[in-house]
């Protein structure tokens, strides 16, 4: 299912045409057709509002003035991994450095050197 904030790539006459995130959903006065706005991510960027039947919105292919178009997710290519907590700063050294080697450098004392 696409949905708010989901990247989709816009099919017209059986070719890749652009992508686009979904910026909003929301009911149509029609029922069970919904107002799509989508960000289209070309130079320079658009907003398009699409009303379209849930089927649709979630890949079914439809025409637009007798135009066949079809809105395909397009999938993170990042693996959403469990977060995991991160690990605890290590104490700092009367010498201004972090146990782990690192230095803290102060904005206002490197404004002072330049």
């Amino acid at each position: 299912m696409n949905g708010v904030h989901e990247l989709v790539l816009v099919h017209i006459d059986g070719k890749p045409a652009f992508y686009a995130r979904i910026e909003k959903v929301a009911p149509d006065v029609k029922v069970d057709w919904w107002r799509v706005t989508l960000l289209i991510l070309t130079i320079p960027r658009q907003v398009y509002t699409w009303i379209l039947q849930q089927g649709q919105i979630d890949g079914e292919p439809f025409t637009m003035g007798g135009t066949p178009i079809f809105l395909e997710k397009v999938p993170s290519p990042v693996a959403e991994e469990p977060m995991e907590p991160e690990p605890a700063p290590a104490p700092e050294t009367a010498a201004g450095q972090r146990g782990e080697g690192g230095k803290v450098v102060s904005l206002q004392d490197r404004r002072k050197k330049e």
